[in-house]
């Protein structure tokens, strides 16, 4: 069984390891959560180039090599090549290190949910690995369920707390 929790990552140094479209992805989410991301990887997708060039990520410009994680709080393994994936969880691991691995998942020690944010309300969904079609899916279902005011029914409640904490 897994342990959900919400990271704060602000500021936090995040290693990227791979410069493709699931590199991308896991970055925008990272650079959301206000993450200092190093990518490393040879080539990169136009995006990863645009954050690069903004200064908004820093990246290195070829390989992995053991000993690229030091000072990492955070690692995501997302290269096209599972030899490099599974070296780059095994460094990880052995500096105790959070690392989540695109292929194989179950090379790194946490998986990243299906996530919905609508205003303050965060929904993280996990089927624990085992099919992230349908936890998509579930995503989007409830997407459509919290469109409707539960976002404006928060703020109402969060006044009404602090209202009757000051009391």
């Amino acid at each position: 069984m897994r342990y959900p929790l919400f990271l704060d990552l602000t500021k936090q140094k995040v290693v990227v390891v791979g410069g493709g479209k699931v590199a991308t992805r896991k970055i925008r989410a990272l650079l959301a959560a206000a993450a200092a991301v190093t990518v490393i990887s040879p080539k990169v997708t136009p995006a990863i180039r645009q954050w690069a060039q903004a200064k908004r990520i820093r990246w290195v410009r070829r390989p992995y090599h053991a000993g690229d994680l030091r000072r990492a709080c955070l690692v995501v393994s997302a290269t096209d090549r599972e030899e490099i994936n599974r070296r780059v969880c095994a460094e990880a691991r052995r500096r105790k290190l959070l690392v989540n691995s695109a292929a194989p998942p179950s090379a790194g020690n946490f998986i990243v949910p299906s996530v919905i944010h609508r205003g303050g309300i965060t929904i993280a969904i996990s089927t624990g690995g085992t099919s992230p079609a349908f936890a998509k899916r579930l995503r989007r279902d409830l997407e459509r369920l919290f469109r409707r005011g539960y976002p404006a029914l928060l703020k109402q409640m969060a006044a009404i707390r602090k209202r009757h904490h000051d009391e």
